[in-house]
């Protein structure tokens, strides 16, 4: 009867949870269930390269098992070669990890008399593996398999001849995740007239006149700080922070609250769980992203709200960045996440690894947040104490990798001691 009730607890507190935490084609009724009609091509020094991912169900109809299981997940490529010399796709280039087709073929061990994998069933993943060897005038399709990526699948092929390497760089999207952001309608969130274009003088006064913080749905209280600018289109912050190793977000769904439930009770990874919403402009945040480690108690979060405000035409976004540090018990919650007082050093985190991922053109800092002392820390709305020097980061995004060499700093304001 204990174990019982322990369980239970156990379990409302993993729900409560959910509560206390703080392009390419869209996936459409037409095309899922189909990945081949959610290809995207791009051709270049005369290769052509489509490139697919089907989902878990179309993945196990195809190579009849549950291949998403085991983090396998088969990428279909069709590379057409009108060149005048052989060419050459390399795996490692999409993920330098990647799986034999033969290894694939032996993870159902267990469903195998014998554990061994039959011949059939050996020549079933190698005949609809890809042969990386293109010939002048030929066309090769197939699979490479790589690790499990659920929501948007980012990756390169890199395809090498005489002398020159060619990389092709993908961001699809795969049906199966509830992803917070797929539904917003970017081109209508504010009317015509509305928005308003700024210029340098009038952008720096915009952002420091904005919300120190975010709030609740009645607008009652301040929470996390309000720490972070993003300048860029839509496609830019999108490709920019997946590019990154950023993962999406769910929605809170009754699914993905059980998926949640469950990594709080095992302690597992779930690498695309819901954030809570809080809210900017009255409204909940219009993208999430997240970085998690090897547990769902702690991960790198993001939110950001795009503003009714661009830069030289470009849109900018508000936004908030926290590190969750682990799991504490509240009276008001039960459970809530823990977050990492130094809200600067996770500001300055993500600034660094925007840049080292390429994804970084600009940058700059900007007035705004509440200062708030080591020794006389703001709060939250779950109570974690919180201290921070009152910046903003401004990051302008990209969707076209730029050197960290190239990346301009913008001497807006400069925090102290940076």
């Amino acid at each position: 009867m204990k174990q019982t009730g322990l369980r239970i607890i156990i379990l409302v507190a993993g729900l409560l949870l959910l509560n206390a935490c703080a392009s390419p084609p869209p996936v459409t009724p037409d095309n899922a269930g189909d990945y081949r009609a959610r290809a995207q091509t791009q051709v270049e020094d005369g290769i052509s390269v489509t490139a697919a991912v089907p989902d878990r169900k179309e993945t196990r109809a195809i190579f009849k098992s549950d291949l998403y299981k085991y983090g396998v997940q088969p990428v279909w490529l069709e590379i057409t070669n009108s060149s005048q010399g052989n060419v050459s796709v390399l795996p490692a280039g999409l993920d330098p990890g990647y799986f034999s087709p033969i290894e694939v073929a032996n993870l159902d061990l267990k469903l195998l008399p014998g554990g061994n994998s039959s011949p059939s069933i050996d020549a079933l993943f190698f005949n609809q593996s890809l042969e990386t060897r293109v010939q002048p005038g030929e066309t090769r399709r197939g699979f490479i398999f790589s690790a499990l990526d659920e929501g948007t699948k980012a990756f390169n092929v890199d395809i090498v001849s005489t002398g020159l390497l060619t990389t092709f760089t993908f961001f699809i999207q795969v049906p199966g995740l509830h992803i917070d952001h797929y539904n917003v309608d970017w081109n209508n969130l504010y009317a015509a007239d509305e928005i308003r274009d700024l210029d340098d003088t009038a952008v720096r006064t915009y952002l420091a006149a904005q919300t120190c913080c975010t709030t609740n749905k009645t607008a009652k209280g301040d929470g996390d700080p309000v720490n972070l600018v993003v300048i860029g289109t839509p496609d830019d912050v999108y490709t920019a922070f997946i590019r990154a190793g950023w993962d999406e977000t769910e929605t809170i769904t009754g699914s993905t609250s059980w998926k949640t439930m469950q990594s709080f009770i095992s302690g597992g990874e779930y690498r695309y769980s819901p954030v809570s919403g809080l809210y900017v402009f009255g409204r909940p945040q219009d993208v999430a992203f997240q970085k998690a480690r090897d547990n769902i108690h702690e991960r790198n979060h993001l939110r950001l709200w795009m503003s009714p405000v661009t830069f030289k035409g470009v849109p900018v976004w508000m936004g908030q960045i926290s590190r969750d540090i682990g799991v504490r018990f509240t009276k008001k919650t039960i459970t809530t996440h823990k977050i990492d007082p130094d809200t600067d050093e996770t500001r300055e985190f993500l600034l660094e690894d925007m840049a080292y991922s390429q994804a970084l053109a600009k940058f700059a800092y900007v007035e705004g947040a509440i200062p708030a002392p080591i020794d006389e820390p703001r709060g939250n709305f779950t109570g974690d104490p919180y201290f921070t020097d009152g910046y903003r980061l401004v990051m302008w995004v990209t969707s076209t990798p730029v050197d960290t060499n190239d990346i301009e700093f913008v001497p807006w304001s400069v925090p102290p001691g940076l």
